[in-house]
């Protein structure tokens, strides 16, 4: 078959002649057309496009992914594929690939709205209505009116500005309000869960996820629903929940938490998982079981012999549309523990479709990991 060789400039010649003395249609010629118009396959292949097609890369990894004190993750992912992690503080790491990070400034400075001494905790990120919206604690420990509050940016490495307090525990009649977690359901309505330990409730917010969909604080605190745990009028239990995290899979609704002794004694701490066909519930376990009870819960990852204190977790899912869970852990092996690094494991779901790490516990040899799409400077 006879072979071409055509310069760009001679086939836009061709293309104008072509399109005056053979085409009828008014609508533009595409450039697939043009080859089968005028060219054979081989021309066809040099004028093709030239960009190689996205080839997944496996990322391996070996716990923890971040071997410093970051607990309380929350992980969103931007446009340009980059990976931003936050954590109590206000701290903010970056990565392409989940194992390689960068830290950079943290996202505000430390408010002065909340109790004396107070700091921020377990910052939740969420795109929102065209911006990235930070949902951040404000809290001690033992603080008798801790709350939860806003701040938004463009782009998550900031700048981000501070609105300063959405509301306190006695406003939302809700005590120990930390550890904010918003959902966008598919109907693009926007919910709030909060709360540790003693209950954990939803509102629903505005469509922005800047204001309280029923308009005051007041009426919030009046419709806000009881989704896990004991209601808030009862005593501090480390036997129910903190720390919710949210995700939609298929027909169901999945409810992340934290359970048991995170920072001190014996190091309890562990996640576990509900679920429900309705965004409020009501959510039961694998037993079915309510999760408006104590020590209940599927089990998700608990300690091991190299991480204890595990738990506090964000989910993410890679380019193959794997699931992973992003929490923090104390390294076992020693015994100064002082800082709760970060670690990601595998979530696999079982024949009911419920999920866990590998034998619940995380993971601590060198082994694959996310299916990413990375750029030829990342590989």
């Amino acid at each position: 078959m006879k072979r071409y060789r055509i310069l760009l400039p001679l086939l836009c010649v061709a293309l104008l002649v072509s399109c005056n003395q053979t085409s009828s249609r008014e609508e533009p010629i595409t450039g697939s057309e043009v080859v089968s118009e005028i060219s054979d396959d081989s021309l066809s292949e040099t004028i093709a496009s030239s960009e190689k097609p996205r080839e997944l890369t496996t990322v391996f990894f070996q716990n923890p992914i971040y071997n410093a004190d970051f607990p309380d993750p929350s992980i969103v992912r931007h446009t340009d594929g980059q990976f931003y992690t936050f954590a109590t503080g206000g701290r903010i790491i970056k990565s392409a690939n989940l194992v390689e990070w960068e830290a950079l400034s943290n996202a505000i400075a430390r408010p002065n709205w909340g109790t004396p001494g107070a700091n921020i905790w377990a910052p939740d990120v969420q795109y929102i209505n065209g911006q990235y919206v930070m949902y951040y604690s404000l809290s001690r420990w033992d603080d008798p009116n801790p709350g939860i509050g806003i701040a938004t940016a463009t782009h998550p490495a900031g700048p981000w500005t501070d609105h300063g307090k959405f509301f306190l525990s006695q406003e939302i009649g809700v005590n120990n309000s930390i550890d904010p977690m918003v959902f966008v359901d598919e109907d693009e309505r926007v919910y709030m869960f909060w709360g540790s330990f003693r209950g954990i409730y939803a509102i629903e917010l505005t469509a922005d996820g800047l204001s309280f969909k029923d308009g005051s604080v007041e009426q919030a605190a009046n419709n806000k629903v009881h989704i896990a745990g004991f209601e808030t009028n009862r005593n501090f239990d480390i036997s129910t929940f903190e720390g919710v995290y949210i995700i939609k899979k298929d027909n169901y609704y999945y409810m992340f938490l934290s359970t048991g002794t995170c920072c001190s004694g014996d190091y309890t701490y562990n996640v576990v998982v509900g679920r429900s066909e309705s965004i409020l519930g009501e959510y039961f376990d694998s037993y079915n079981r309510s999760m408006k009870n104590a020590n209940v819960g599927h089990s998700v990852v608990h300690q091991n012999d190299f991480f204890i204190g595990v738990g506090h977790n964000s989910i993410l899912r890679d380019d193959a549309g794997t699931y992973w869970i992003l929490y923090h852990g104390f390294d076992a092996t020693v015994e100064t523990r002082n800082a709760r690094k970060l670690l990601i494991d595998k979530l696999i779901w079982n024949d009911d479709n419920w999920p866990s790490t590998l034998g619940n516990v995380p993971s601590n040899n060198y082994r694959p990991g996310p299916e990413l799409y990375l750029s030829d400077e990342n590989n």
